[in-house]
């Protein structure tokens, strides 16, 4: 089972340790190697600050780095913290990518809190093959206008996603018009990465049976990192943000 957070952890961290957790909230992800030189303290005394708030259960620590959320509740948090964040740069990406959107089209809609928006906004679209492993999000789609398709799997968090073998194969018989794809982060060299690897499995397989691929990310995720690679950034065929207009994938190092 699961340790649940200290409650009287916050009160015993030292000033730089509660920097690091600020950090990893603003950023998602945050590297050993950054934090020893934003500190000018050595690698092995950053480590040691995180596995102190890991156990704590107050961030998660990963091979090389740490991201937010605490043992036990990073998923529950996670979800309900991103609904309440970003909620207008979700909607404009969400409009962006329906209106790319033709009506009629067999489409792959991924998890997490963008995707939800999007679901809703596609309820201006009509006659929609939509598959989805996101039950939150298939719940917003308008079942009088579109046909939804909910891709069976094991439940994989309070954000309801499904993952496993069910899905994937599931996807692979497909052939669809266009994949929407979330991801944790865009490494600066052009990386789509995500921490999840049921989830980045499922991503995967979305695109490569699917003739187009659009990636859905707010401005703030470009520059952060994660734990494994979804694809290039030049494996998508368009790339959708909040403002389009900030990002230059070309002078930002993205690609």
């Amino acid at each position: 089972m699961a340790s649940l957070p200290d409650p009287g952890a916050d009160a015993r961290l030292t000033s730089r340790q509660r920097e690091i957790l600020a950090i990893a909230e603003a950023q998602g992800f945050v590297t050993i190697d950054t934090l020893a030189e934003t500190f000018g303290v050595s690698a092995q005394t950053v480590r040691r600050d995180i596995i102190a708030l890991d156990k704590a259960g107050l961030l998660q620590r990963f091979h090389g780095g740490a991201g937010p959320g605490g043992k036990g509740e990073a998923l529950r948090l996670g979800h309900e913290r991103k609904l309440t964040l970003g909620v207008d740069a979700k909607r404009r990406i969400a409009e962006t990518a329906v209106a790319a959107i033709p009506d009629g089209a067999a489409l792959f809609l991924d998890v997490g809190t963008t995707m939800e928006a999007t679901a809703a906004a596609l309820n201006t679209r009509r006659g929609l093959q939509v598959f989805t492993n996101n039950l939150l999000a298939a719940v917003r789609l308008d079942h009088t206008r579109h046909e939804v398709h909910i891709l069976g799997g094991r439940v994989s968090g309070k954000d309801g996603s499904l993952t496993g073998e069910e899905v994937v194969m599931a996807l692979s018989a497909l052939s669809l018009d266009i994949a929407l794809i979330g991801c944790s982060g865009v490494e600066a060299g052009g990386r789509v990465m995500d921490f999840d690897f049921g989830k980045i499995a499922v991503k995967k397989t979305a695109m490569r049976v699917s003739k187009a691929a659009y990636l859905l990310a707010e401005r703030t995720k470009f520059g952060r990192s994660a734990r494994r690679e979804i694809a290039p950034l030049t494996r998508f065929d368009q790339v959708i943000s909040e403002d389009p207009g900030q990002i230059n994938l070309r002078s930002d190092g993205l690609i």
